[in-house]
């Protein structure tokens, strides 16, 4: 059997959304509840194709907007990272219809390794919109937007 393409993917919400009770302790206490929010892939990839040049949004931003947007506690921060990483494949598979994935950073404004093309083309991306960054460590280098609690795109 052919394996699905990142569009295949992408357009395959299965059934979701939902909302899942969890009981770990633990899992409630870090998230601040017991509800969780699995949302579809096209969710993620609609926040981040409607980041315009100049601004960014971070994944903590999406999930919380996302989590607000169904009732629920928090959104599933797993599936999250999958379905954001999934959407930047999948935009590089369309000839058109692409999405700035670019413009979304993990927390902190860091930028995204996992994203095709890796750190090089994110950085080289947000330095054409005008954005300069900080970096942290020593060998294993982390990049980060300057002052990307700045430029954050509002999703009301």
């Amino acid at each position: 059997m052919a394996r699905k393409s990142f569009n295949e993917k992408l357009n395959d919400s299965k059934d979701m959304p939902k909302i899942i009770e969890i009981a770990d302790e633990k899992s409630i206490k870090r998230y601040g509840g017991s509800q969780m929010l699995i949302a579809p892939p096209l969710e993620y990839n609609g926040i981040m194709a409607q980041i315009p040049e100049g601004k960014v949004i971070t994944v903590s931003e999406i999930r919380q907007f996302l989590a607000q947007k169904y009732d629920a506690e928090f959104t599933c921060p797993m599936t999250a990272g999958i379905f954001i990483s999934l959407s930047a494949q999948a935009s590089c598979e369309r000839d058109d219809e692409r999405i700035p994935f670019w413009r979304t950073l993990k927390k902190d404004g860091e930028l995204n390794p996992k994203y095709p093309g890796g750190i090089g083309y994110q950085k080289e991306k947000l330095a054409c919109e005008g954005h300069t960054f900080v970096t942290k460590g020593r060998k294993n280098i982390r990049y980060f937007v300057e002052n990307y609690e700045n430029l954050l795109y509002d999703l009301k």
